[in-house]
């Protein structure tokens, strides 16, 4: 096996043909990437694969990173921590300037998905690869997304908003169906969102959740909606014009999470039949049609069993809602370029230069079956907690159907400044069952040395027999936490497995070998 360094954007087989010769009318001749790892790595393979010239910005933490080295020209820029500096959009875009940089790919996270940054670059006259700022600031605000989406005609949880009337908020919220979910309005990652299944404590956790809402946003508003039980996290990738073309690319499952993090993600969805899926992605394109979306992003839906109100996106007892939209690249666009031979970053940079989608829905075809796994410098047994150490060792997987997208490289140290996600393996196959078998195997190949991670995990993970019939939710590692649990060793494996660590260490190695000086003063002298 080679080392795992970053590996192409898109595999062989589902890549699509890119000429050089295509940019030549574009705007921009080179694209500033504002990001770092594996994403980083990722954008930039298209961008020269276009014969662009790829530029990225890197924190002095980041300088050996793969990003780096392959890159047409790397800048450094500072700040208080690292992750700072990747939030500094002056910095950044000071640095496009002095390089001559006609566009800014911000990935994911850091700025992707900050309005405020987006009319910046554009103020510039640089070319944001992505949404408009009006559109980002849009779907940005779960207030106001939900808002826009139900003026739609578009599937939303049975809910009440705070900011439609405060003095009736708590009237209103009882009338919606229990359990109910508070939400606050500026929220994410978890923060300020609690369940209630008795209206006796209705006011008291409204209370609790606008004073966590406030502590960790800034803002107290809050709604509350509908909680629907062991729901599953189903999303759909969308493309969209500067021509009024919108396009989906079918959806993706991103049920099995953590700490309201994605770890595993799919496509197809093994909990979709064929009209559903029609009606979830369809659905999907109609409220990027109606925002009238440009570029590349995802609709996200929760998915459950219910006899859901007139507005719920369902057939028979199956029902979806709008949960949010995310106005940027997911972290999870593999899967969808595997069975639709897309590349997306092509597909965003074309969008943002100005080009038409050039092709129809009918014509966005998805064949086989993808599974990406996030591959973390984390702990499962102990709460999932991140963790550190130098990468020592480090190879990749290989075969039919594999593919690596990595940001890191053996030498390189493994600390808390970031996000603990290292690489990602997306594996695809002719059907779920093929690419589920090459996964394992996949996985069982994947060496990472230096620093625990969760690849033993993720293949427990695989194995479970919940997760090969897909019967998955978001709460199913919660239901299952037998998953994380590290397997007990047998102890005599576990003395030998000591002893074999013990014996490769190189000072005890040393010290076994040395002659003492005294045998040694004998010379060459033996017994006859």
């Amino acid at each position: 096996m080679k080392p795992m360094t970053a590996t192409s954007a898109v595999s062989e087989s589902s890549a699509q043909p890119i000429r050089a010769s295509r940019v030549a009318g574009w705007p921009f001749r080179s694209v500033l990437i504002a990001n770092r790892g594996e994403i980083a790595v990722r954008i930039l393979r298209s961008v020269q694969k276009l014969g662009l010239e790829g530029i990225v910005v890197y924190h002095a933490a980041d300088r050996a990173a793969p990003a780096v080295r392959l890159a047409d020209r790397a800048i450094e820029i500072s700040g208080s921590t690292p992750v700072a500096a990747y939030l500094d959009a002056a910095q950044i875009l000071a640095a496009a300037k002095a390089s001559g940089a006609g566009a800014i790919h911000p990935g994911y996270g850091f700025l992707s998905e900050n309005a405020a940054f987006a009319q910046a670059v554009a103020d510039a006259g640089l070319a944001f690869v992505g949404p408009t700022p009006q559109q980002i600031e849009l779907m940005g605000d779960k207030v106001r997304a939900r808002a826009f989406v139900e003026q739609g005609g578009f599937p939303v949880a049975p809910s009440a908003i705070e900011d439609d009337d405060p003095s009736t908020f708590v009237e209103r919220a009882r009338r919606v169906p229990l359990p109910l979910l508070i939400k606050p309005a500026a929220g994410g990652g978890g923060k300020g969102m609690r369940i209630v299944r008795d209206l006796a404590v209705l006011e008291s956790e409204i209370e609790r959740a606008r004073s966590e809402g406030q502590r960790y946003f800034g803002d107290g508003r809050l709604y509350v909606e509908r909680y629907i039980e062991n729901p599953r996290h189903i999303e759909v990738q969308v493309l969209g014009d500067s021509h009024g073309n919108v396009v989906h690319l079918f959806e993706r499952e991103c049920s099995v999470q953590r700490r309201f993090q994605k770890i595993v993600e799919e496509t197809p969805s093994p909990a979709l039949t064929p009209e559903l899926r029609a009606r979830i992605c369809e659905t999907a394109a109609g409220i990027a049609r109606k925002a009238g979306y440009r570029n590349a992003g995802t609709v996200e839906f929760i998915f459950g069993q219910g006899a859901g109100p007139d507005n719920a996106g369902g057939i028979g007892n199956v029902e979806f809602y709008f949960l949010e939209m995310n106005t940027r690249l997911q972290v999870e666009h593999p899967v969808t370029e595997e069975i639709t031979g897309k590349d997306l970053v092509f597909e965003q940079l074309r969008i943002a230069a100005g080009e038409a989608l050039g092709y129809a829905q009918a014509d966005v075809v998805s064949h086989g079956h993808a599974i990406e796994f996030r591959i973390y410098a984390e702990d499962p047994a102990r709460g999932y907690t991140p963790t550190t150490g130098p990468v020592l060792c480090l190879r990749e997987a290989q075969g039919p159907g594999v593919r690596v997208d990595s940001g890191i490289v053996e030498g390189q140290d493994v600390t808390a400044a970031f996000d603990p996600m290292l690489a990602k393996l997306i594996v695809s196959g002719r059907d779920r069952a093929e690419a589920m078998a090459r996964a394992d195997a996949a996985l069982a190949q994947t060496v990472l040395l230096g620093c625990q991670t969760n690849i033993a995990f993720l293949r427990r993970l695989l194995n479970h027999p919940a997760f090969v019939d897909g019967q998955v939710h978001t709460g199913f590692l919660d239901a299952h936490p037998e998953i994380a649990a590290e397997p007990a060793l047998d102890p005599d494996r576990l003395h030998r497995l000591l002893a074999a660590a013990a014996l490769s260490i190189r000072p005890l190695r040393d010290g076994a070998d040395r002659v003492p000086a005294l045998h040694a003063a004998i010379g060459g002298w033996r017994n006859a």
